[in-house]
């Protein structure tokens, strides 16, 4: 059935099912897949609750930055480090169905629990003391630099002979291998998308819509990859075990449909960077293990925008002796400091993160 899906929003029509070659493996990964969807979503549904009445009673809450949109006062106190709920709901399932033996279900699950403990310890300063703000962005960069290269640096080692070939999107049969130089852009890649998400989480359900559709879009690219037939025909790296990365972008993505039940529009709990940096972790290691690194620029092109706008407010301030480019950065605020209202804004986002995901994933065909 999936593989029909696949068929036909690729357009593989001169491809079979049966020259496809469907093996029992792959039915299991599909299998083992649903189920881990549905434990990630119900285990968030019955937990973040639980999770914000705790917080609640113990008068743990979102300090909000003074600097910020006046609207956003109201949202003093909301119970925060939801995330960390996403994070519990995501591995628990990978350690009922995800197959521990293949080395990338290690490094998924090891750069998204890591980079979760390093938000954990941020938000846990914040929420402890709320004139904190929170850990050194030195500790934090190193941290994430440092756990990356290792994880990285196991792949490339144990990893197939191509895994320091970087393809290009969109084009056929056009690709560049970095040899020595791929572990430093595939670290960029990872913690330029973890902290890239961590900017974006500033409006109710901003990252969680997104979250949903790249994750609907790497689960598709780690299906591929791990189908050397269907690889074969599209022109992607076959990768093996690639395809059992699936019932880790199922739990993820089951745990942001959760969790956007509580985040939507008026919020009753945020992410926090416990769950930002291990989200925006995850998507990087994704792309690194399936080889789509660049094509995560447009599946997130949300996080991206939003990660630029910061990055051309601060050079735009320095080097005009103090004016702003944008009224407020990230980008979102500015928006909202033109009048736009927050939930316009965030169904907006859902709408141009669907569209990109699309393109994602269209683009295996036009290679």
């Amino acid at each position: 059935m999936f593989e029909s899906f696949l068929l036909l929003i690729l357009g593989t029509e001169n491809l079979s099912i049966q020259s496809m070659g469907s093996s029992p493996q792959e039915g299991y990964i599909l299998y083992q897949s649903v189920l881990a969807f549905f434990m990630s979503f119900i285990f968030v549904l019955i937990c973040q609750p639980l999770f914000i009445n705790w917080f609640k009673n113990h008068h743990f809450g979102q300090p909000i930055r003074d600097d910020g949109p006046k609207t956003h006062a109201v949202k003093q106190g909301t119970p925060t480090m939801g995330g960390l709920v996403l994070v519990a709901a995501v591995t628990l399932s990978c350690l009922f169905f995800a197959d521990f033996s293949n080395i990338y279900v290690w490094a998924v699950l090891g750069i998204t629990i890591g980079y979760g403990a390093i938000g954990f310890y941020d938000d846990f300063l914040k929420v402890r003391d709320k004139s904190s703000k929170g850990i050194s962005a030195r500790f934090k960069f190193s941290t994430q630099i440092g756990l990356a290269t290792i994880l990285v640096s196991s792949l490339v080692y144990f990893g197939p002979e191509q895994a320091t070939i970087v393809y290009v999107p969109f084009v056929k049969n056009l690709y560049f291998d970095l040899s020595y130089f791929y572990i430093p852009f595939a670290v960029l890649v990872i913690v330029g998308a973890s902290n890239a998400v961590n900017l974006t989480d500033g409006l109710d359900g901003l990252v969680a819509g997104p979250m949903i559709t790249v994750c609907f879009a790497y689960g598709i690219f780690c299906y591929v990859a791990g189908h050397a037939k269907i690889a074969e025909y599209l022109h992607v790296l076959p990768i093996s075990g690639a395809g059992d990365l699936c019932i880790f972008a199922a739990a993820l993505l089951a745990a942001g449909i959760g969790f956007l039940w509580f985040n939507s529009y008026p919020a009753q709990v945020f992410m926090g960077d416990v769950g930002a940096l291990a989200i925006g972790g995850a998507f990087g290691m994704l792309s690194v293990i399936v080889k789509q690194e660049l094509i995560l620029i447009v599946a997130g092109g949300v996080f991206v925008v939003e990660a630029m706008s910061v990055i051309i407010q601060v050079f735009y301030f320095k080097y005009t002796g103090g004016k702003r480019f944008f009224r407020m950065a990230p980008i979102h605020h500015h928006f909202e400091l033109k009048g736009m209202s927050e939930p316009k804004i965030i169904v907006r986002a859902w709408i141009i993160s669907f569209i990109l995901a699309v393109l994602s994933i269209a683009s295996l065909k036009f290679r």
